[in-house]
């Protein structure tokens, strides 16, 4: 039983890459590499500059979720360490699939170096979740408000008003957790740790920080596609959060083909071609580089543990 367990989410993520490359194959099937790679070389220096900066914005907003949960967690570590653990948990993460697994993993070895136990690495990640789950829902709502047509993009049959009606339900229950953080509603009980709503000013500061992320990191793609036929900035951060959603769901890794096909059929205006190369330039600053470097990271904070190790002796 345990064995079976243990595939289903590998068969998972499996499942949704085939299906996902199938429907791109449908979508690209008439695009040549000429083609790609001239859109790819057709993004201005402008662009992959703006794009960099993105970047940096998204991953020192997930810097910010750590800082909040341990803040909560009431333990004061470097503000150095708190980003490098941060960066390298989630470069790892989004790259190999199954985020909040493999995040823990490193977090697990990181923060237990530094006197965190297991049960407050598990708050920790829980906390990290919610404030990326309260993020894509502040944001959901208001690109719903501001964008309501965007759910044409996704489905026909939905009617207009679902978006607003979506929004308000969303903003109803933020402003739910909102009241049980001030008036403290039940802690969380499950058998690996135990999880209490956040004061009142964390609750707020979190809701803050937590769309930060995602703003950044859709605006890497949104700065990378061509202006013809752009639809404007809103719309890119919707498809993004759906598109996003859908590949953290999928537990493939990367997200791979799951991005890249809701991106191009939600974006029917813009040449197939310039939203593959967009994405690939999310890719590389987002994943791959980011991937890269936390390898390194890891590799030498494993070095230093055990020549730590080492010295002290059996």
């Amino acid at each position: 039983m345990k064995t079976i367990r243990a595939l289903i989410w590998p068969a998972v993520g499996l499942a949704a890459i085939l299906f996902s490359l199938y429907g791109l194959y449908h979508e690209l099937r008439g695009l040549s590499l000429d083609e790609f790679l001239a859109s790819f070389e057709a993004v201005p220096l402008k662009s992959w500059l703006l794009a960099a900066g993105a970047t940096l914005v998204a991953y020192a907003a997930l810097a910010a979720y750590d800082h909040l949960a341990l803040e909560h967690l009431g333990r004061r570590l470097s503000l150095t360490f708190i980003t490098v653990c941060s960066f390298t948990a989630y470069a790892l993460s989004h790259t190999i699939g199954a985020s909040v697994f493999s995040g823990a993993v490193v977090r697990y070895r990181a923060y237990g170096s530094r006197g965190l136990s297991v049960s407050e690495t598990g708050v920790l990640v829980a906390f990290c979740s919610l404030t990326f789950v309260l993020g894509t829902l502040t944001l959901s709502a208001i690109v719903l408000l501001i964008e309501p047509e965007i759910v044409d993009r996704f489905s026909a049959v939905i009617p207009l008003g679902a978006s607003i009606s979506t929004a308000i339900a969303i903003l109803v229950l933020i402003g739910l957790y909102l009241l049980g953080s001030l008036i403290r509603f039940r802690p969380i009980h499950t058998r690996w740790f135990h999880l209490e709503y956040p004061r009142p000013t964390l609750a707020v500061r979190q809701l803050l920080i937590a769309p930060v992320e995602l703003i950044g990191a859709a605006a890497i793609i949104y700065f990378a596609l061509p202006e013809a036929g752009n639809p404007g900035y809103m719309v890119v951060l919707g498809v993004f959060l759906a598109s996003f959603s859908a590949a953290l769901l999928s537990h493939a890794p990367g997200g791979i083909g799951v991005l890249e096909l809701i991106f191009i059929a939600a974006l029917p205006e813009i040449d197939a071609a310039s939203v593959l190369a967009a994405l690939v330039i999310f890719r590389l600053f987002y994943l791959v580089i980011p991937f890269l470097m936390a390898l390194v990271v890891v590799v030498l904070f494993e070095r230093r543990q055990f020549l730590e190790r080492r010295r002290a002796g059996p």
